[in-house]
């Protein structure tokens, strides 16, 4: 690691200051993600400032029709909320399987969302439910949030502070993870909501996306038979060592079957 300074902000509004006095600080929560760069010699920060027990960031509850998680919420508590699990069980067995119990027990909701990596969870199901994301400057919609590959529509000093989830009818996730890793190679989160079928798709592509075709086929008939022949566009997939973009394809379609079929059993 490069030499850094460590601070522990007492406030939003001090970490706030810190991110606007030092133009190479970085926030760090669980660190999930940050931490392994840092060792990889990766990011060099001038500070490190430590946002995890803030009160403003904390939190689980069920408001009119709606659950609000505090960002620094950690995936544990997520899966392990009576609240989480009443209001959208799916959304607590999402959390259940992130990587492995080491980062389930230091990952936050918050900095997976901030950092959206396109293999992370959490995205599918911000995106799935159509969450709002609630930051130190506004609130943003999911869907003009995320915006590709580590891209999201956070500004310079703007901090994740809670995501408001609407609660759904039913919704169900299915994941094809890595074995190595826990990361999703391929997660589909399927929601039926008051505005209708959302689908979203992680781990394919560069970044978290609605695989809009399936929705429109869902809305006529909710049954995964549904979704047989139902267009879909590979062309941008990820290929790697792990899997080729033909090879996600087929897990996008599968995954989207056993999210659909879970949503039968509801």
């Amino acid at each position: 690691m490069y030499q850094f300074n460590y601070v522990k902000a007492k406030s939003l509004k001090e970490a706030g200051r810190l991110l606007a006095s030092h133009g190479e600080a970085k926030l760090v929560a669980g660190g999930m993600t940050l931490i392994p760069t840092l060792k990889q010699r990766l990011a060099r920060p001038s500070h490190l400032v430590d946002i995890t027990q803030l009160a403003e960031l904390q939190g689980i509850k069920l408001k009119a029709g709606r659950l609000e998680i505090g960002a620094a919420t950690r995936h544990h508590q997520v899966a392990a909320s009576a609240v989480v699990r009443k209001a959208i069980p799916a959304l607590a067995q999402l959390a259940s399987v992130i990587g492995d119990p080491q980062v389930r027990n230091r990952g936050t909701l918050g900095g997976s969302v901030a950092n959206n990596d396109p293999a992370a969870d959490y995205p599918a199901a911000v995106l799935g439910l159509g969450a709002t994301i609630v930051t130190t400057q506004r609130e943003i919609a999911a869907d003009d949030f995320f915006q590709g590959m580590f891209a999201t529509a956070l500004k310079d000093g703007e901090i994740v502070v809670r995501v408001v989830f609407p609660v759904a009818k039913r919704a169900a996730y299915a994941k094809f993870a890595h074995p190595a890793s826990g990361y999703a190679m391929t997660g589909v989160f399927v929601a039926q909501t008051g505005d209708g079928v959302r689908v979203a798709v992680t781990g394919a592509a560069p970044g978290v996306f609605r695989w809009k075709q399936a929705e429109a086929a869902l809305a006529r008939n909710p049954k995964a038979a549904a979704l047989e022949g139902v267009a879909l566009d590979a062309s941008g997939f990820n290929s790697d060592i792990h899997a080729d973009a033909a090879y996600r394809a087929n897990l996008v379609r599968v995954m989207a079957k056993r999210a659909v079929a879970k949503l039968g059993r509801r």
